[in-house]
């Protein structure tokens, strides 16, 4: 079986141990640049609605030439290529490519707001979030989110990076003002005290969980991400809260995907959903296999698509 990896840097720990994952189940790995992907519509001598998927040679000099026929993707499309990637898979999938995350399930979990509509819609329990427009609608914005401090996020934000714990309006305002510039858009959220700056990063694959971690910020800082400076430690998850790492994945339409958590007094809530999550911090702070899991799961389902 021949598996592909869109991703943009094949030295990367997440793309590096999925390419080890496929080649140790007997299968052929293809790492293929997401940007070096041509989308070939309408060729003169092809049948009505037939597309190619074609590939570029060295800096693009080189004339594009047809990409071997796959069994199986693995999309991990960075975010400053998103519009362009969601395009590739689409024609992955057209072509009848096998894919654990499907073109516009990206898209769903990509767009903050959007996945948190998708979220609440499935009855999943989220943090309270208000999007503004106008200035003048800032105030009753943070009310209804539980007041100061409140959490400000940009939209398409990665990594903890456009993530801002305000104290005061006047922060919230220049920060939407400044994802205006940006072309971006932002959403408050209640700020969860109680949490203490730890959240659970959970992965699931197919149906089940088979990963998790508590993630804890470093002092003086409320975002637990581990590109941030935070520090991880595995945890079991108890059933209810694995369900509903597993209802937030199937909510998108994802077959992988690294769900995020915070524990409050009513209960843990969704924060977000990611489609490419990084396998580097979880399976070192777990000792878990994901990218075998991963693969294990196209595999499978590759298989039956045949």
């Amino acid at each position: 079986m021949r598996i592909g990896i869109l991703s943009r840097n094949p030295t990367l720990y997440s793309t590096r141990r999925l390419a080890q994952a496929i080649w140790a189940r007997g299968h052929q790995a293809q790492i293929i640049d997401t940007t070096s992907v041509a989308v070939h519509l309408g060729a003169a001598d092809a049948p009505p609605g037939a597309t190619h998927l074609l590939i570029g040679g060295d800096m693009g000099l080189a004339a594009t030439t047809p990409l071997p026929p796959l069994d199986a993707v693995i999309p991990r499309i960075g975010t400053s290529v998103t519009f362009y990637g969601l395009a590739v898979v689409r024609q992955f999938e057209a072509a009848g490519v096998f894919t654990p995350a499907s073109a516009d399930a990206i898209a769903r979990s990509r767009d903050k707001l959007h996945s948190l509509q998708v979220m609440a819609q499935a009855g999943l329990p989220i943090p309270r979030t208000a999007v503004v427009a106008r200035p003048e609608a800032l105030f009753a914005a943070v009310n209804a989110v539980g007041g100061l401090p409140a959490v400000v996020k940009l939209i398409r934000g990665t990594q903890g990076r456009g993530v801002l714990l305000a104290h005061h309006l006047a922060t919230i305002s220049a920060m939407l003002q400044r994802a205006e510039e940006l072309n971006q858009q932002a959403v408050i959220q209640e700020y969860v005290a109680e949490a203490a700056g730890r959240d659970l990063r959970v992965i699931v694959v197919g149906n089940r969980p088979v990963a998790a971690m508590e993630r804890r910020a470093p002092d003086g800082d409320f975002r637990a991400n581990l590109h941030q400076g935070g520090t991880a430690v595995p945890v079991t998850l108890d059933r209810a809260t694995a369900a509903l790492a597993v209802a937030a994945a199937r909510a998108h339409g994802l077959a992988v995907a690294g769900v995020d958590l915070l524990l409050s007094r009513r209960g843990p809530l969704l924060l977000e959903v990611n489609s490419s999550p990084g396998l580097e911090g979880i399976e070192k702070a777990t000792g878990v296999g994901v990218a075998e899991a991963i693969v294990e799961y196209v595999e499978t389902n590759a298989r039956r698509k045949r």
